[in-house]
């Protein structure tokens, strides 16, 4: 079972970012309800920049969205004074908020990890350091041990750090899509009392829209095998939520085997199953990335 964080509610949506800019309760109302619907944990509230009217923006959208829907949120803005506002309206009757998020970057640190001693609010811990996404998993561990010790000073509980390994498209970054699950089965080593988390559609992004679903349903499956415990995702798409959810066990398997670096016959699955192990060993590098993978 996987926590589900729906993405939906994303000033970048067609749909969505023009209600929040007119405060147009409707269309947000209607996404954060569908959500929770089929069955989101948390509702992730992203302003982007926020540059200009963050605090009141982000103050109105958790108000109206807790007062119809009862789930926790994630607060999802570069701006801090938006995230605080966000933290000061939030109720918590239905779950701790989650700031989203912290990067190992010194100045980001110190800004928002006091607001999570000071609201009672977790924190995705983001792999992101003053250098970039880092290169491979052992350069995320070190910006992992980074952001655990800088929470441990500020009395933040490790149980309330969501690591995020930066999870990105497999179409252009293969290399680095190994690394990031090879992070994952690090985790329980580096902070046994953390989560973790992901944004998952990342690995599907510029890869042909009809193979989309494939990717994130596969990466879910692989990452949740080294102990994923909850995954940003779209909170429309009914089928990866049973995923999420535990409705697939045959792929669970699939997946776990092949991480574990057992090299499963193509023609000792069945034909629902062949084109899962393909993407299967697509994402842990058995094979190079293109879009006709699954005709090979």
């Amino acid at each position: 079972m996987t926590v589900v964080v729906a993405e939906n509610v994303n000033v970048m949506s067609k749909s969505i970012g023009p209600a929040m800019k007119n405060k147009d309760e409707g269309p947000i109302l209607k996404m954060a309800e569908t959500c929770a619907e089929n069955g989101a944990d948390y509702i992730d509230i992203n302003l982007g920049p926020a540059r200009k009217g963050g605090p009141e923006r982000m103050a109105w959208l958790v108000e109206i969205i807790q007062n119809h829907v009862h789930k926790p949120c994630y607060l999802d803005t570069s701006n801090a004074e938006a995230i605080e506002a966000g933290l000061k309206i939030h109720k918590n009757d239905w779950g701790r908020p989650v700031i989203n998020s912290i990067s190992a970057d010194p100045g980001r640190m110190e800004l928002l990890f006091p607001l999570c001693k000071e609201y009672n609010s977790m924190a995705v811990a983001l792999l992101y350091g003053p250098d970039g996404i880092p290169r491979d998993e052992n350069e995320r561990g070190e910006l992992a041990a980074t952001l655990q010790a800088t929470a441990a000073e500020k009395e933040i509980p490790e149980s309330d750090l969501w690591y995020d390994p930066i999870v990105v498209p497999v179409s252009s970054q293969q290399n680095q899509v190994v690394s990031c699950t090879l992070f994952m089965s690090m985790v329980t080593a580096i902070a046994p009392d953390a989560k973790s988390t992901c944004g998952l559609s990342n690995i599907s992004n510029g890869s042909p829209e009809k193979l989309r679903p494939i990717l994130n349903q596969t990466y879910l499956c692989m990452l949740r095998h080294y102990g994923l415990y909850s995954a940003i995702l779209d909170g429309t798409d009914k089928e990866i939520l049973s995923i999420a959810k535990g409705g697939f066990p045959e792929l669970d398997d699939i997946c776990g085997r092949t991480a574990d670096g057992e090299d499963i016959a193509l023609d000792s699955v069945d034909e629902k199953m062949k084109p899962y192990l393909k993407t299967a060993k697509l994402l842990m590098g058995k094979s190079l990335y293109s879009d006709s993978w699954l005709d090979l």
